[in-house]
């Protein structure tokens, strides 16, 4: 029993608590904005107009306060220029952290520009060892493959092989077989007229 009264006045696990009112209200802002506007005033606090301004406005803030008469004056010089201090205090509260959101902004940029960098040659290097094996396997099936001068001289050694076997005639032989040709030829031109004036 104490249990379940225990379990009803906390809420039960496996269901879902009621949303409560909240006591402050929520803004909504958008943190992509907001992160380029710290990043903006971060950079123009880095900048030398902005040094430039700073120096110009403290140095009009405590000649004001110290040369003015003193009912012109707003923050005098006897209380050591307390809204001064107030007010660059206050921009140093605001600015250091303003700061460290734009540089925590900038090294998550750095650490996906890095990732991508470490992708792109991995990448690189996979492209890389590909060729170098395709290389490789056409250096090889180029030394299976032969050559001009290769077949020229495998030809050669045949044409000369079977010359020496007596398969195939030399040039010298298809010059005799020629004239051979030539000859018989003359001579059956004669003897054609003749058995023709014998008739």
């Amino acid at each position: 029993m104490r249990g379940d009264e225990r379990g009803e006045s906390t809420g039960r696990l496996d269901q879902p608590q009621e949303k409560r009112a909240s006591v402050l209200p929520r803004f909504s802002m958008d943190s992509e904005n907001f992160g380029v506007a710290s990043e903006k005033f971060a950079r123009f606090m880095g900048t030398a107009t902005f040094l430039i301004w700073m120096t110009l406005f403290v140095a009009i803030w405590l000649a004001w306060n110290t040369f003015m008469p003193e009912s012109a004056q707003f923050d005098p010089r006897a209380l050591n220029y307390t809204l001064l201090t107030l007010i660059l205090s206050l921009q140093a509260s605001y600015a250091a952290p303003l700061i460290l959101l734009a540089q925590n902004r900038q090294d998550d940029r750095d650490r996906v520009g890095l990732e991508q960098d470490r992708a792109r040659d991995e990448r690189n290097l996979a492209d890389t060892e590909f060729l170098t094996r395709e290389v490789a396997s056409l250096r090889l099936a180029m030394r299976e493959t032969a050559t001009r001068d290769f077949v020229r001289s495998e030809l050669r050694s045949l044409l000369e092989e079977m010359e020496e076997r007596g398969m195939l005639a030399s040039p010298e032989d298809d010059e005799e077989a020629g004239g051979r040709a030539e000859r018989s030829k003359n001579e059956r031109k004669p003897r054609r007229k003749d058995a023709s004036s014998g008739a």
